[in-house]
């Protein structure tokens, strides 16, 4: 995967997170959607493919 610089990634969470810490935050490119812990927002990351990104959605509301 290539690497997108940084500043151009806008990272999100969920409204029910409020200001919370303590949440998934993620961020979505043309090729990946990444998935970061807010505590560590400078720590690892996980990469998706939108098409993986979707089938793991589909799974969680099955």
């Amino acid at each position: 995967m290539r690497r997108n610089p940084v500043h151009t990634i806008r990272w999100r969470k969920s409204s029910h997170s409020g200001d919370s810490s303590n949440c998934v935050e993620i961020a979505t490119t043309p090729t990946a959607v990444l998935i970061r812990d807010s505590k560590d927002a400078s720590g690892p990351r996980l990469g998706l493919s939108p098409t993986a990104w979707a089938a793991f959605l589909a799974h969680l509301t099955q």
